[in-house]
């Protein structure tokens, strides 16, 4: 299947990219060369993931993240990349605008 990240999606990475890269220096480029290819994978994966909030959903193996997505056809829309350390109101919230 083709993956494909929604505007929120990416923008979702940039924050993460700004938190990680607030910490220490480099850890921002170490998320995304990391997480880009565990989202990479639902193109595999994609749909056989349990759904939270009306979209599956799959944590990252290395980061307190999860992505949330779709499966429409062959196409895998990727909606947020979230993280999990969040409140859950604010996570359903945040899904309910997208």
């Amino acid at each position: 299947m083709i993956v494909r990240l929604e505007d929120w999606a990416s923008e979702d990475l940039i924050d993460g990219f700004v938190f990680y890269e607030k910490c220490e220096p480099g850890a921002g480029h170490y998320f995304l060369d990391r997480i880009q290819p565990e989202i990479m994978e639902l193109g595999v994966t994609g749909g056989v993931h349990r759904k939270r909030h009306g979209y599956h959903f799959c944590a990252s193996k290395r980061f307190p993240h999860g992505f949330y997505y779709k499966v429409q056809n062959d196409i895998v829309k990727v909606y947020a990349v979230l993280d999990c350390r969040l409140d859950p109101r604010t996570i359903r919230q945040v899904l309910s605008c997208r």
